[in-house]
């Protein structure tokens, strides 16, 4: 599935610019997709007035953001509940140097480890494997920004990359609303 041309990094920081919030694009969308896997009501008020707590002190977005915001939610929606997982996190591209790409992915699970908290209080409670892979999660969100531009952290930024994928998939399977597909979801925790 592609990506809408609207939905690229640049154009979302654009708007946040323009509108003067101090949030980096990879944190809206962390946060609004820890908000749908944390199973926020799909209503349009449900989603959005937690998302306005987390990216603007609750105060309405403008339009053009606004906008934006909400075609990203209908992407991210779309994406999750993709039985050929079709998503991934909103991050730099392959272009970016190492650092700011770790930097990047950080900050993504940070925020979603916020908006799933904010929206599933039962976390405590939830399976094992979902248990164990925000304890993953909480580590990978601390992870170093300084590291060597090689290989073999290219390959681990890769492989984190997609057990970030998979722990949103998976606890989209457990909180989100019901999907057709109940096909279990393997990521390999690590540990």
């Amino acid at each position: 599935m592609a990506t809408l041309p609207t939905l690229r990094i640049d154009n979302l920081l654009a708007a946040l610019n323009e509108a003067e919030i101090a949030q980096h694009p990879v944190e809206v969308h962390g946060a609004l997709v820890g908000l749908i896997c944390g199973g926020v009501e799909q209503s349009s008020k449900g989603w959005t007035l937690p998302l306005l707590e987390l990216m603007n002190d609750g105060q309405a977005l403008p339009p053009k953001l606004q906008a934006l915001v909400e075609e990203l939610y209908q992407d991210a929606v779309t994406r999750l509940s993709d039985t050929d997982f079709g998503f991934n996190p909103m991050l730099p591209e392959e272009e970016e140097s190492l650092p700011k790409r770790v930097e990047a992915l950080s900050l993504w699970v940070q925020s979603f480890l916020t908006g799933i908290a904010i929206i599933q209080p039962k976390l405590n409670k939830a399976s094992t494997e979902v248990r164990e892979v925000i304890q993953d999660l909480s580590e990978i969100a601390q992870v170093e920004f300084d590291v060597a531009e090689d290989d073999e952290s290219e390959a681990a930024l890769i492989e984190l990359m997609e057990f970030t994928r998979m722990a949103a998939l998976l606890c989209y399977s457990e909180f989100g609303p019901a999907i057709e597909d109940d096909t279990p979801i393997d990521l390999g925790v690590l540990h």
